[in-house]
């Protein structure tokens, strides 16, 4: 199969791969962002759990030493 490449359509196809090109970077580094987040959240999730637990322990201490 043979095609003939005009020079616009060849202009036409590198300016799209180069905006596809910086998408894909683009989402790349928004998706390093919001796993970031992610890792973030999950930690402070962890943390809080942590509190409330320690906290309904001292509460039970408290009502049972009364």
């Amino acid at each position: 199969m043979q095609a003939e490449w005009t020079e616009g359509t060849i202009q036409r196809i590198t300016t799209e791969n180069t905006t596809l090109k910086q998408r894909v970077r683009q989402l790349t580094t928004d998706n390093r962002t919001l796993d970031e987040r992610l890792k973030a959240a999950r930690s402070n999730l962890r943390f809080q759990d942590r509190r409330v637990t320690d906290l309904e322990a001292r509460i039970a201490d408290a009502g049972s030493a009364t």
